[in-house]
Parts: C-alpha cells; structure tokens; sequence
C-alpha cells in the first residue's frame, strides 16, 4: 500500500490576482482569507514583488504577456487561470501562460481550494520533470566533452583506450572530476588551436 502525500495547509502563503476591478472577483478574495492565503488584487500588471508569491491568479479573457515579469511558460509561482470565455484562442494563451489550474468564472465560492491545490501539485511536477531535463542535457554534455577529450588525447598516435586512461589519470593527478579534467583538455585543445598560425 502507497501512502499518500500530505495536503498541505496554505495558511500563511501569498496569492495574486491579476484581474480588472470588478466585483466578480470578491467571492475569491473571501474564499481565499477564509483559507488562510494573503490575498493581493492587482491590475493590469504584477508588480516586482509579486515574484515572491505563492500562487497567482489571472484573467485569461483579458490577460496578455507583457502582464508578467517573465517569459510564457516560466512562472516563478503556480498559476490559476480565471476562465470566462471559451474561444479557443483565449484557452490556447492561457495554457501558453503556463497555467497549472483554472477556474471558471463567475467564481463562487467552491472549487478555490482545490484549484490551488491543483495548481501546486502540477507545478511541482513541472519543475521536477524540468529539473530532470536539465540534468539529463547536463550528462550529455558532459558525455560529449569527455568524447572530444579522449578524442584530443589520442591524437598523438596512441589508441581511444589508453588515451581514457590518460584522461583519468589526469584527473586523479588534478584532484578533479574527469568531466571537469576534460573540459581542462578541450579547453586547452581550443587554446592552441587559436594560438596556431595560419597558413598563406
């Protein structure tokens, strides 16, 4: 049997709502004071200390892209997106936004808790798989870098095994990682290179 994770209690956190003054937005305010969030309406842009937020709130009939102090897709926060409409286009920029949740609007006074729930939980993911990625793109990069170093190592005549060995052993000699004593050896590999002359 899987233990499930702990719903976790979101008294305390931060919440902006990036929606034009109107009263439809009250019943979320409530509901969001009533959770336990401090909750900050702003319109038509986030300012800079929004960054430090928890989550954030915004209209995606009126919303655009110059409303946030980031790229589309890498909100700093998870995002909830307050729906009215249903044109595509309005849908589509929305989910270009990065938004993790949503909520259909009127806003009433159930579904906010889930939604920030929600929210949490798919931007955490986001951020994991992201995080993954990157550390994937990392060793392969590293991979490469090591390839272009034995590679350089074998240039003198000696065999792809040996010239691995020397690498290491380099390594071992520098006190270093032998990602980081190849990027010594491509790096010195490129050095002289630019160093050479050129030939008329």
């Amino acid at each position: 049997m899987t233990r499930r994770a702990r719903i976790p209690n979101l008294g305390g956190a931060t919440a902006y709502v990036l929606h034009r003054p109107h009263p439809a937005t009250a019943p979320l305010m409530r509901q969001l004071t009533a959770i336990g969030l401090v909750a900050v309406e702003v319109w038509p842009e986030l300012p800079a200390e929004a960054l430090g937020a928890d989550f954030c709130f915004f209209d995606a009939d009126l919303g655009f892209d110059d409303q946030f102090p980031w790229k589309p897709g890498e909100a700093p926060m998870p995002l909830i997106a307050m729906i009215g409409s249903e044109a595509p286009g309005r849908i589509e920029w929305a989910l270009a936004a990065g938004a993790d949740s949503h909520l259909v609007k009127p806003v009433g006074n159930s579904g906010i808790y889930a939604a920030l729930l929600i929210a949490r939980r798919g931007f955490e993911a986001r951020r994991a798989l992201a995080a993954e990625v990157e550390t994937l793109r990392s060793r392969v990069s590293e991979r490469q870098t090591i390839v272009k170093a034995v590679v350089a190592l074998s240039a003198g005549g000696v065999g792809e095994e040996r010239a691995y060995g020397q690498l290491r052993a380099l390594a071992m000699t520098w006190q270093v990682t032998i990602e980081e004593a190849a990027r010594r050896i491509v790096e010195l590999e490129r050095g002289e290179r630019r160093e050479q002359p050129v030939a008329k």
